[in-house]
């Protein structure tokens, strides 16, 4: 999947946010179906609120959802 030129992925959880996937990964979900990507940088929701669930939509700003640096 990534090629020679390409960075490897990298996964960076946002203080109080989503988890930030950069890079060329395969993207899963919980019955084993692919999820299409569109662009190579991808918000995912860690709130569990989102209505576009895997994505981030934001609504994590909304309900006030907070992490600790265990997260």
């Amino acid at each position: 999947m990534n090629s020679d030129n390409d960075p490897a992925p990298r996964i960076t959880a946002c203080p109080d946010g989503p988890l930030l996937v950069r890079g060329d990964i395969e993207l899963v979900s919980g019955t084993g179906e692919d999820i299409p990507r569109r662009r190579k940088t991808i918000a995912l929701c860690r709130c569990g609120a989102s209505t576009i669930k895997p994505y981030c939509d934001g609504t994590h700003k909304l309900i006030k959802f907070t992490t600790n640096n265990a997260d």
